[in-house]
């Protein structure tokens, strides 16, 4: 395989024939393929710009992404595997560096309990930060207000969060920084 072009270093026709080997359940089929576009995880995984230590770690989710791109691959819809791989590796790959970024907040409720109840100066800055919050919170659009209520502040999952409004993680990762940057801009 071309690390550039992401080209299988299988010839087209024996490309084809796996594939009809592969739908039928043949193991040995489907692990040369996998085998045979398994450069292109290592040409995208060199691609981000990420610490040493957490290499391995890309290149065994972009490797479950190949994986699950060989899985549900349908060769009769004519479009090429190459493609179609790419954005499911790659994708994958987001993902994973989207969800080591994600910081688990610190419930509300919680970070109040913490603090001694006869700290008076700290409850009125806290009860300022909650009405900050919530007029911050009603100027955004209401899936971004959702998103960053059920994420941020009930410290929800973002898989659960995504399930929930019937969209895949990546949207929520990509809603949620939108509305964080519009509250800098209300904010500020």
């Amino acid at each position: 395989m071309k690390e550039s072009s992401g080209a299988s270093s299988l010839d087209p026709s024996e490309e084809a024939h796996l594939w009809e080997k592969v739908k039928s359940g043949d193991e040995d089929s489907r692990e040369r393929l996998i085998l045979a576009y398994r450069p292109m995880v290592f040409w995208l995984a060199r691609k981000f710009r990420i610490p040493y230590n957490c290499f391995p770690d890309l290149l065994q989710e972009g490797m479950v992404g190949l994986i699950t791109a060989v899985d549900n691959f349908e060769p009769e819809r004519s479009n090429k595997f190459t493609t179609y791989a790419y954005y499911k590796v790659k994708g994958r790959m987001v993902n994973f560096l989207q969800r080591g970024e994600a910081k688990a907040p610190i419930p509300i409720e919680d970070e109040a309990l913490e603090r001694s109840s006869f700290d008076i100066e700290a409850d009125v800055d806290n009860m300022e930060w909650h009405i900050s919050l919530s007029e911050g919170l009603s100027r955004l659009p209401e899936r971004e207000r959702d998103i960053v209520r059920s994420m941020i502040i009930e410290g929800r999952d973002a898989a659960e969060v995504a399930d929930s409004h019937g969209v895949g993680v990546s949207h929520i990762y990509r809603l949620r920084r939108r509305a964080i940057s519009q509250l800098k801009r209300i904010f500020s």
